[in-house]
């Protein structure tokens, strides 16, 4: 005989675990209940419900699963910094990183399995995509890093950036599902202001982000304010050109007031001329920006080669006198493979 598989029960919403349990002869405060162990307690079994009957348990357990991530591998860098290799129910493995300083501590979460783009300097694009994270997978990777900000720095996770594994807007509803758990207080109770959705800039999904009026906030990986370049490293810019990117930031920005961040990582014969850095000004023009310029870590090929400091300086230089906020970022987590752009680079 077939055996049926059982539904994750994270996957029905509050109201749907009420109804089960009425349709069950049950109360319905019943699925708050449950509700509450699921989210807000993180709850792996239904043995650990220990508020809630023997029977009941037993139920839960024939009718569901809880599809709970694995820390298959946890490492940790000279600078602090701490990788997962989280293993999901089918087996297929991504990575989060915590990322401590000495006021905060932030997860860089993964939202894809493999990733939907092709950017050429990123490990994670190599992979392709194989899937879209559910919600409660991309929420147990923060549940995962909070408990390790406790463990090792002592304190509770500050903030979270979706610049792991993946193209977020790609699977935008699981996403946004993903943080209205981490923000509600029936779950992680974070403040969607310390949360940092990144994306390569899908002009579609920006402008349904502004509409839904998101309060989290917004990076955009650009790396190149002159199409033929920036299509040469991320080919999908051919079709999501940065004019239309920067009208659905320019929308973005009319709707949400909220400022936008740029991440951008300078080459050396790439994108290091006096050119490149007077098209970016341009292009930040239109709203308040900040400009995170990022180290680029090597993902061993050495086609792409970090700038000269120079390079880096001449960029500092010209931003600054045009008023737009800019910050280096020196990596972290370089010696475990943990820095930007080099997720899955060495499974």
């Amino acid at each position: 005989m077939e055996t049926v598989k059982k539904k994750d029960i994270r996957a029905l919403t509050k109201e749907q675990l009420r109804d089960f349990f009425v349709s069950e002869g049950d109360k319905a405060f019943r699925g708050n209940q449950v509700y509450e162990w699921l989210w807000q307690k993180s709850a792996h079994s239904f043995e650990a419900m220990t508020n809630i009957s023997k029977e009941t348990r037993q139920m839960m357990e024939t009718n569901f699963v809880i599809n709970h991530i694995k820390v298959d591998q946890m490492q940790r860098s000279s600078d602090g910094t701490i990788k997962n290799a989280v293993r999901l129910h089918d087996d297929l493995v991504v990575e989060s990183v915590l990322i401590p300083t000495k006021t905060r501590t932030t997860a860089c979460v993964s939202s894809q399995v493999g990733c939907s783009l092709d950017c050429k300097f990123c490990a994670t694009s190599r992979l392709k995509r194989m899937r879209n994270l559910n919600p409660d997978e991309i929420y147990d990777q923060v549940v995962v890093i909070d408990n390790e900000s406790r463990l090792y720095f002592d304190r509770p996770l500050s903030n979270i950036v979706f610049m792991g594994m993946g193209e977020p807007l790609m699977n935008y509803n699981n996403v946004l599902k993903a943080i209205e758990k981490i923000t509600s207080p029936e779950g992680l109770g974070m403040s969607p202001k310390r949360i940092t959705v990144s994306t390569s800039g899908v002009p579609k999904m920006i402008r349904k982000m502004a509409d839904e009026e998101v309060k989290f906030k917004l990076a955009v990986s650009l790396h190149s304010a002159i199409d033929d370049i920036r299509t040469s490293i991320m080919p999908f810019n051919a079709t999501f050109t940065l004019a239309d990117l920067r009208e659905s930031l320019q929308y973005w920005y009319n709707k949400t007031k909220s400022r936008i961040t740029y991440e951008y990582v300078v080459w050396e014969g790439i994108n290091d001329q006096q050119k490149d850095v007077d098209a970016l000004v341009d292009f930040c023009k239109f709203a308040p920006s900040k400009v995170n310029l990022i180290e680029y870590n090597p993902i061993d090929d050495g086609e792409f080669r970090q700038a000269s400091n120079n390079a880096i300086e001449r960029y500092v230089q010209t931003l600054e006198r045009n008023g737009i906020v800019v910050t280096v970022r020196r990596s972290r987590g370089k010696d475990i493979d943990a820095a930007c752009g080099q997720l899955a680079n060495k499974q």
